[in-house]
């Protein structure tokens, strides 16, 4: 761990990126040209005073998670996020997940959703960002989210009942052609067998053998005030398919398009950013 050089390479690459970069607003009289300290904690959820002491090269060895967090908020490339991991003596991610990787011109297109839902996920569904008004749609994210859907039931709660059957089917549908397209991935397969352990109705639907890609559909989403909304549900992938840009939005002329308004203003008054995190709902 070299945490000096950490520390010279996070403020050279904060320098480098704008507010509007980094989908901020820029403000008037900004005394840096890049982003301020405090942005770079807001978006990366780490404290101020956490982050200040990474830049000064003190602190404790930064978590492979805050290290993905960081490289997200600061718009890193792949080599420039590896660089990062190295500097903090970290081994590099091999596997996606909270700590994948996500190309800066997935997150600006994010960012540019606006009052959207929308949120980056990979092909586990472990959602890997998401903005506000997603949260405020789907609440904050729910770690490992695929084994909680089959190990407790109760976690379905946002979708009506009578839609459950068809969201297992279609996530374990899905979930076989990520396996497939992994190919001997640990934890692919490592998820595969827990959720053998689940119970048989994890088992009955990868007995089938059906595989399909989840690329979008309509889907009712239970909210605690604005009750059901019936909306689209679609996905945008990476090249490799290992991330999703998913957002939501509603059929032209249908109720949704007030609930989707009310939801902006909801989640503006009660929820913040959640710039990285863990499995949320399919």
């Amino acid at each position: 761990m070299n945490l000096s050089e950490l520390g010279v390479f996070l403020r050279s690459r904060r320098a480098r990126i704008t507010p509007a970069e980094a989908g901020l607003p820029s403000g008037p009289r900004r005394r840096v040209p890049g982003l301020r300290r405090d942005e770079v904690a807001q978006l990366a959820g780490a404290s101020v005073e956490y982050y200040t002491e990474l830049e000064r090269g003190r602190g404790a060895q930064p978590s492979a998670q805050m290290l993905a967090a960081l490289a997200r908020a600061l718009r890193l490339d792949a080599d420039e996020r590896d660089h990062l991991f190295l500097l903090a003596g970290r081994a590099l991610p091999v596997a996606p997940g909270t700590a994948a990787h996500v190309p800066p011109a997935l997150l600006t297109l994010l960012d540019q959703l606006g009052s959207t839902p929308a949120r980056i996920m990979t092909d586990l569904h472990e959602t890997v960002v998401q903005n506000r008004p997603a949260e405020a749609l789907l609440g904050p994210p729910v770690r490992d989210y695929l084994h909680r859907w089959f190990a407790s039931p109760a976690s379905r709660s946002i979708y009506p009942a009578a839609d459950h059957p068809h969201h297992s089917k279609v996530l374990v549908s899905d979930l076989r052609a990520a396996v497939a397209r992994r190919g001997p991935d640990p934890e692919a397969r490592d998820l595969v067998t827990r959720l053998h352990r689940t119970g048989p109705e994890f088992v009955a639907l990868w007995e089938t053998g059906d595989v399909a890609v989840r690329r979008g559909e309509r889907k009712r989403i239970n909210h605690a005030e604005l009750g059901v909304l019936d909306i689209n549900c679609q996905n945008l992938f990476s090249e490799d398919g290992r991330q999703r840009l998913q957002f939501f939005t509603a059929p032209p002329g249908s109720p949704a398009v007030d609930q989707l308004r009310l939801l902006a203003v909801i989640g503006q008054q009660t929820l913040s950013p959640s710039r990285f995190g863990h499995a949320t709902s399919p």
